[in-house]
């Protein structure tokens, strides 16, 4: 951890704060892979449009959005704090094609004001098939972390927020100091997600919800004209998240990255409005920004919740069902599960690596039947004409990928 970065984090107030939290992800998506494809071409990937969407998003949202919190930091002498996660998947296409999106990200590092967190590093959803696969794609993201900002990271997030009680207790175990979930309703009822909460499962462990009225007010709704509070200034955000404070703790914001100037546009006035927000926020003068670590540390639990059954931050149901709740989906990545034990037996770092991105939860996201409340932000990327598309080409590829490990099973025999 840097010097930097740990100076940070010594200050321990009490005051009302906002903890922002931005996903970063961009997935290695799957090129048309034909039957006739099958033991002929063991090329997966749609090379093209991989580097052409990352190269977009960097131009309209990462670049821009990483100068821009750079000089907020610098503006607020340290006193403005983010925290971002992102995927080894992202981080592997910033080497392959936008080094200078990986050096904006290290700038910001440097500040001591910006946190990374932990997480799967193929964006995937290992923690419900294979725990030893979930905690070895944990070790590697951190130590990438570690390599490429300086900082181990103390707080997890799961791939899509996912998170239950036995989530939680592997990641105390695995000396995590907090967790972020979603603030569903469904777990709260009449609780605010406020505050700092503690697993049932755990005696250390903090746990951060999402505050998703607010988080999705700039996501989703920000430039939604049919919106009743539509235009949205950030003096009208900041009076809000004072009001929502007023009996709280702190407000979790936590939303895609890409929600700046990707879904929505450099022309709605969203890296204005982001750019005012500091500046509102603080002009109360009980209110401050915390990273998600500081706000674990500074902060007492308010209440131990229980939450067995899993929850996430998809849609409107905030359940499993964006990447499980088809037959499709579960045939598809039960599949990929069974070929674990094969997979690492052949010792072959390109067949794992192969796997692992095989892994990444927007393969079965994109065979999902269910009609979305945030649609049309979750469709934006999809390259498929229909969820039966994805799990034809996906099953193609996983097909190919079997034979290929069966070839070398037998080779390997003799």
């Amino acid at each position: 951890m840097s010097a930097a970065f740990r100076a940070a984090h010594v200050e321990d107030t009490r005051m009302p704060s906002v903890c922002f939290y931005f996903q970063v992800h961009q997935p290695y998506r799957l090129r048309r892979y034909t039957f006739f494809d099958i033991g002929r071409d063991h090329f997966y990937e749609d090379e093209n449009a991989n580097c052409d969407i990352l190269l977009k998003v960097a131009r309209k949202c990462y670049l821009p959005m990483n100068k821009l919190l750079l000089d907020l930091v610098r503006r607020y002498d340290g006193r403005f704090k983010v925290a971002f996660s992102l995927t080894g998947t992202v981080l592997d296409q910033f080497v392959q094609w936008a080094p200078e999106v990986l050096r904006s990200f290290q700038d910001l590092a440097e500040t001591g004001c910006v946190e990374f967190l932990s997480e799967t590093d193929t964006h995937s959803l290992a923690f419900l098939f294979s725990r030893e696969e979930f905690k070895e794609q944990v070790r590697l993201h951190d130590a990438r972390i570690e390599e490429l900002f300086g900082q181990k990271p103390a707080v997890f997030r799961n791939t899509e927020l996912i998170y239950n009680n036995d989530l939680a207790k592997v990641i105390e175990q695995m000396g995590y100091e907090a967790i972020l979930t979603e603030g569903a309703d469904a777990l709260l009822g009449w609780r605010t997600p406020n505050f700092v909460y503690q697993p049932s499962t755990c005696l250390d462990l903090k746990l951060l919800l999402k505050n998703y009225r607010l988080s999705d007010d700039i996501a989703f709704r920000f430039s939604n004209k049919e919106w009743p509070e539509f235009p949205l200034s950030a003096e009208k955000f900041a009076a809000w998240a004072h009001a929502s404070n007023a009996a709280g703790e702190v407000l979790n914001l936590f939303m895609d990255y890409e929600t700046f100037g990707e879904h929505q546009w450099a022309s709605s006035g969203i890296f204005e409005f982001m750019n005012a927000l500091p500046e509102c926020v603080m002009a109360h003068p009980d209110f401050d920004f915390k990273t998600p670590s500081e706000v674990a540390r500074s902060l007492t639990p308010m209440a131990r919740l229980d939450v067995p059954l899993y929850i996430s931050w998809a849609d409107a149901e905030r359940d499993l069902a964006a990447w499980l709740g088809n037959d499709m989906q579960n045939d598809a990545i039960e599949a990929l599960y069974r070929l674990e034990k094969r997979v690492k037996a052949l010792g072959r770092d390109d067949l794992l690596r192969t796997w692992r991105r095989l892994q990444t939860s927007d393969h079965f996201y994109y065979m999902c039947t269910k009609w979305f409340s945030d649609g049309e932000v979750h469709k934006y990327f999809n390259p498929y004409g229909s969820p039966y598309d994805a799990y034809i080409n996906y099953m193609n590829v996983l097909g190919d990928f079997e034979l290929t490990i069966r070839n070398l099973e037998k080779k390997a025999a003799g």
